[in-house]
């Protein structure tokens, strides 16, 4: 099948358009199927101009598709890998058609995002996908095979493994083996012989795949050879992720990190300033262990707390019993944050804290937002006290960098101190 990119009209927004990086498949069905999920994540991104680009076998290339975008003096674009791992695509492919594409643009920055890994969305699809394979076995009975790509990275292949251990944990399943169709061991065949010797007769192979293709071929073809010598064993074959709304918030959720990116020049997208918030009222949705860390800081800056959630962390109680915070024992409402000049939304729930955020923009006040930062209006740096200053550091929307850095000019200041 041969997709021909159809001319798109500019579009009124300054939101850098979007090129989504794929693979690319010999495969009609593998090809209509990444399109279809391209059109599933243009809907969840209004305003910006989506396209998809490939590395290989499929059209456009990514540096045509990346070159088509930035045309016209467009100043930024944000290129997604449309990956689960980090292999040589990734690492290598991806970049080298970057900068092809950028090369008659010179004026243009490109932010090439992080490849998808596994989030817990993508997580969720891959356990539907067991368990529409399952039917009517029951989760303790089965044990999956979980296929990978397999390369010759050794850290990609690791990343494989250790997400085959997050699906036994979460999944409840008898048992998860990994395994590889190419270049890596253990085969699909190999770990189907380690399921059925440890007595296992109800197998999911499930093909960590985003699309059908020559891979997923493979493995079919794989489990079938294997089967015809084992007719005692009742193996099943689960579908990839395919096109389904998991995916599609995994690649819009990597595009607005990257959007972020792209309209700033500093080292990180956010404006630090200093928040004045002595005896002014901030809100904090969720009463658990984010917030039994950031209330007393709160408290620390003279704020006047209130904290809502049914449930508070046992510190949190204390603090409610002594009177240093307002405790309202029950779920949100839109008219707590009445008031408010800072709010944090830190609840379990995605669609609490969505509400917590459409509410304080609503009344122009700034939130943080735990479960997916990109979605609120502000970010809680890392910070360290040395005496007579705070450190903060926000290094573009990365928690772990942003430690590191704090934790080494903290150590650079107090050495300097001795």
């Amino acid at each position: 099948m041969t997709h021909v990119m159809t001319p798109v009209p500019p579009i009124a927004t300054d939101l850098p358009p979007l090129v989504i990086a794929g693979h690319g498949t010999r495969e009609a069905e593998g090809v209509a199927v990444c399109l279809a999920l391209v059109d599933r994540v243009r809907t969840l991104l209004p305003g910006v101009r989506v396209e998809a680009g490939f590395v290989e076998l499929t059209p456009p290339t990514i540096d045509a598709a990346l070159s088509s975008v930035l045309d016209g003096g467009v100043p930024h674009a944000v290129v997604v890998p449309l990956m689960i791992g980090s292999g040589g695509h990734v690492r290598e492919d991806i970049p080298e058609a970057i900068e092809t594409g950028k090369a008659a643009h010179p004026g243009a920055s490109v932010v090439y995002t992080r490849h998808l890994g596994s989030p817990v969305p993508l997580v969720s699809a891959v356990r539907k996908r067991i368990a529409t394979a399952s039917a009517d076995w029951s989760a303790a009975d089965v044990t999956v095979v979980f296929v990978g790509r397999g390369c010759s990275i050794t850290d990609a292949n690791a990343d494989h493994v250790r997400l085959g251990r997050v699906l036994l944990e979460t999944g409840g399943y008898a048992g998860v083996l990994p395994a590889f169709i190419q270049v890596a061991r253990p085969t699909v065949a190999e770990s189907l012989s380690v399921a059925y010797c440890t007595g296992s007769r109800r197998i999911v192979v499930m093909p960590h795949y985003l699309f059908p293709g020559r891979l997923t071929s493979w493995v079919q073809a794989a489990v079938d050879e294997w089967s015809a010598g084992h007719p005692d064993a009742q193996v099943r074959v689960a579908g990839p992720v395919g096109d389904c709304p998991e995916l599609a918030e995994v690649v819009a959720k990597r595009y607005r990190e990257g959007s972020l990116r792209a309209r700033t020049d500093l080292g990180s997208p956010a404006y630090l300033t200093g928040l004045l918030l002595s005896g002014r009222k901030v809100v904090a949705v969720g009463g658990g262990c984010v917030n039994r860390r950031r209330v007393p800081k709160l408290l620390a800056a003279g704020a006047d707390v209130t904290v809502v959630a049914p449930e508070l962390h046992p510190t949190l109680v204390e603090l409610a019993a002594a009177g240093s915070i307002t405790w309202r024992e029950r779920d949100f409402q839109d008219s707590d944050l009445d008031g408010a000049w800072y709010v944090l939304a830190t609840t379990d729930d995605p669609e609490t804290n969505a509400r917590v955020v459409t509410a304080a923009e609503a009344r122009h006040t700034f939130c943080v937002r735990a479960d997916q930062a990109d979605l609120g209006s502000a970010w809680t740096p890392a910070t360290g006290d040395i005496p007579g200053a705070t450190i903060a550091v926000l290094a573009s929307h990365n928690p772990r960098r942003s430690a590191t850095l704090r934790n080494k000019l903290v150590e650079l200041m107090e050495a300097a101190d001795d």
